[in-house]
């Protein structure tokens, strides 16, 4: 092969990765509201329950729930962890849950979890609000915790 044509393959890849790379890039972590009209997917607490453990099931919060499903081998749901407990320890009646999806792997059928972390943001009644691909920021979490909270009348600065 000619040189030419070997570096004109070689930056055609480099774009087509580079382009690639920013589209990923753009979709994780954001929040996808649920489609109205679809029928809402509703998440139980006992559904959540590790059947081989004697551990009680997690307890949803009263106004919203923060449920991370994560694995062994994420290199972002340590701090997706500990940034989903900060909100929800600042909002009364929200509570954040982690499930290891490598001892729960049907619930990633369930909730069709393609990576991790991905949070489904959940209302009082279980019903999933949102969901968020990959390592979500603050900001984005606090705006679609505000949407769900925003009819409680007890709502206060989420941050």
């Amino acid at each position: 092969m000619d040189w030419p044509y070997a570096l004109i393959g070689a930056f055609a890849l480099l774009a087509a990765s580079t382009v690639l790379g920013l589209l990923w890039k753009a979709r994780t972590g954001r929040a996808e509201a649920t489609t109205a009209g679809a029928p809402p997917a509703i998440v139980l607490a006992v559904e959540l329950a590790d059947p081989a453990s004697a551990a009680p099931a997690p307890t949803l919060g009263e106004r919203a729930t923060l449920l991370q499903f994560s694995t062994e081998f994420c290199a972002r749901c340590p701090q997706t962890r500990t940034l989903l407990a900060g909100i929800a320890d600042a909002a009364d009646g929200v509570s954040a849950i982690e499930i290891d999806l490598g001892a729960r792997p049907e619930l990633a059928r369930r909730f069709r979890v393609m990576q991790t972390p991905t949070v489904l943001m959940l209302d009082a009644a279980g019903v999933v609000r949102a969901r968020i691909g990959g390592a979500p920021d603050r900001r984005t979490v606090t705006e679609q915790l505000a949407l769900i909270l925003e009819r409680d009348p007890h709502v206060t600065a989420i941050g």
